[in-house]
């Protein structure tokens, strides 16, 4: 099994900064890819940003590209969300995934955490 662990999450006013991270454990060696979701009030969950840990290859949501940065420390099991410029409508609970494999946002074999808030107030 993986266990996925997600912290940094807070409150920011309108145009700060915030880092998530993500820390995985278990059978890591199943992992070949993590990644970030969000799901605001209301709405359904959407992908963010993901990354392959072999090779670093990341993908990012049109709505974040040029705003968040996703990274990782493979020896740590562990991948970073740096959110630049945040806007209110980043406001949303944030998840972290790891998966066997990534196409885009679909993820296989994925294992979720439970998830960290983020509150942009404008």
């Amino acid at each position: 099994q993986v266990q996925v662990v997600e912290s940094g999450g807070g409150s920011v006013q309108a145009g700060g900064s915030l880092r998530l991270s993500c820390a995985a454990s278990g059978y890591i060696d199943t992992v070949n890819c993590m990644g970030w979701f969000r799901q605001a009030s209301g709405k359904e969950r959407e992908g963010v940003a993901t990354i392959y840990r072999l090779g670093g290859r990341s993908y990012y949501a049109d709505s974040v590209s040029g705003r968040f940065t996703i990274s990782q420390d493979y020896a740590k099991n562990t991948v970073y969300l740096q959110m630049n410029t945040l806007k209110p409508e980043d406001t949303a609970m944030y998840y972290c995934a790891a998966a066997s494999r990534c196409w885009g946002f679909t993820l296989a074999d994925a294992t979720w955490g439970q998830g960290t808030q983020v509150t942009v107030s404008s």
